[in-house]
């Protein structure tokens, strides 16, 4: 009988994609089912041809939703709740309007089962949002989604990857439109963000560092038009009042070595590059990308659908392994 390990629900994502792939890969591993009862959300053809792609031997079996609690998750057996909304010679590798709505009706169905605490974690396999658009759905990404329907305001991404972990104060929107979303209060938000969840985490005083926006965070207004004055400064030194501990802010090009090296446990990223460019150095497969500020947990991979190597088997399934951990490791134990 299972020690109430969290039920993780996996959404497959865009099925032309890698996603059906390392799903596969990944419950191949007894780990996986040795800390969580998880099952997939998606099309079970698509898992069914996706066997052929990696050479599984798994068994594919449907499950309703009813049946998530009773369920004996075991390995050798993949269940998925099938939407039933593809073709099974759906093209793969290439952008298609079904497969964008189905990833997006998959994470739907996900949050609908979490809010009726079915499932304590969301773990999701990448999609694309060309795809996602030509499918109806104009979000940017799997963060704004769960944001919208979860009617969640104050959220952020966090990548975590060995030794680093970063926060972000803006994601998916160009750079001269980020610098103008910056504001003191969605500065200090962010930080809290980040302090709060490190303490959930079991950080009693999580150590936070806080990114400049322009370069040498600006050098005293040297560079740029006096942002870190009007935009950061102000936050750090409203949570510092709290109490919560944090600097910054600091020069970019420096903190985040100084980060993996030990000095700092999570940085604030003031936009999208600023904060991937680092983590993704360490390896596409080392990244967890984690939505905080949710009323529900949600963890991903942090790397796209690759298109060019989808079909082949090749994909890595190690950054799906690591989300699927940090899910149970987040979700709350029933």
């Amino acid at each position: 009988m299972s020690e109430r390990k969290p039920i993780i629900g996996i959404t497959m994502g865009d099925a032309a994609g890698v996603g059906p792939e390392i799903i596969l890969k990944s419950l191949k591993q007894g780990e996986m089912y040795e800390i969580s009862r998880p099952f997939v959300i998606g099309d079970r053809k698509i898992l069914e041809r996706a066997k052929t792609f990696v050479n599984s031997d798994l068994a594919i079996e449907s499950i309703a939703a009813d049946e998530l609690e009773q369920a004996d998750y075991r390995l050798g057996t993949v269940y998925v709740l099938d939407l039933d909304l593809l073709p099974g010679d759906l093209p793969v590798g290439q952008v298609s309007a079904e497969a964008g709505h189905a990833a997006f009706k998959y994470l739907e169905r996900a949050i609908e089962l979490a809010k009726e605490n079915r499932i304590q974690a969301i773990c999701t396999a990448p999609l694309n949002k060309e795809a996602l658009h030509k499918g109806g759905h104009k979000y940017p990404g799997h963060t704004e989604i769960l944001a919208d329907l979860t009617g969640t305001q104050d959220f952020s991404m966090m990548l975590s990857a060995p030794n680093l972990k970063v926060i972000h104060v803006t994601t998916h929107v160009g750079l001269i439109d980020a610098v103008k979303m910056i504001t003191p209060e969605r500065v200090y938000h962010v930080i809290k963000l980040a302090h709060e969840t490190l303490r959930k985490a079991g950080i009693d005083a999580p150590k936070i560092a806080v990114c400049g926006i322009n370069p040498h965070a600006g050098e005293n207004g040297l560079f740029g038009y006096g942002e870190e004055e009007e935009k950061v400064i102000p936050a750090v030194e409203k949570a510092q009042a709290e109490g919560i501990e944090v600097v910054g802010p600091l020069p970019a090009d420096t903190l985040f070595f100084r980060t993996v090296r030990g000095d700092f446990d999570i940085v604030v990223a003031m936009y999208h590059d600023q904060g991937h460019g680092p983590v993704k150095v360490l390896g596409l497969d080392a990244g967890v990308n984690i939505t905080v500020g949710l009323p529900i947990i949600r963890t991903s991979v942090d790397h796209g659908t690759a298109f060019d190597i989808a079909g082949t088997g090749i994909a890595d399934e190690k950054s799906l392994m690591e989300a699927i951990r940090q899910g149970a490791e987040l979700a709350p134990k029933a």
